[in-house]
């Protein structure tokens, strides 16, 4: 018998002072330091419905260069309003969990939101907090430097 693994969503929202259009152009162009795109060692991707995409993510741990394959499959690339596409690496723990992003007008500015879900409800799909959450900011950051600075 299989053994059904728990699972959990993150979701993620951000006002960004930009049009949709230039955040969902940005949150796609790896060239620009504000995606996982961008962190990719190796990058097979082309951001188009039924596109598979294949990055080896390199970051650092204690002190020594770790890579990291991600794979998965765009589902919806509808600019400037949403992106969807599977997501597996070993720290979904072979699940296929879920990323999608929504872009919706606010004034001058962009309401930004990424939702993950069916992540493992461990360690591993915790993780993912962190990494979002970096992600997000940085996007933030590329339209309004120091937007997230809180002095302490």
């Amino acid at each position: 018998m299989t053994q059904k693994i728990k699972t959990m969503e993150l979701t993620f929202t951000r006002t960004i002072p930009a049009s949709p259009v230039e955040v969902f152009d940005a949150w796609l162009d790896p060239k620009i330091a504000c995606n996982v795109w961008h962190d990719a060692g190796t990058l097979i991707f082309e951001p188009k419905v039924d596109s598979l995409f294949y990055m080896n993510m390199i970051h650092k741990q204690d002190n020594k260069t770790v890579e990291t394959p991600h794979y998965g499959l765009f589902t919806i690339v509808d600019r400037p309003n949403k992106i969807q596409h599977t997501w597996m690496s070993p720290y979904t723990r072979g699940l296929e969990s879920i990323v999608t992003v929504t872009l919706q007008k606010k004034g001058k500015d962009t309401l930004f939101s990424l939702n993950h879900a069916g992540l493992p409800d461990d360690e591993f799909g915790r993780l993912h907090e962190q990494g979002w959450n970096s992600y997000v900011a940085s996007l933030a950051e590329v339209f309004h430097p120091s937007v997230d600075k809180v002095a302490v």
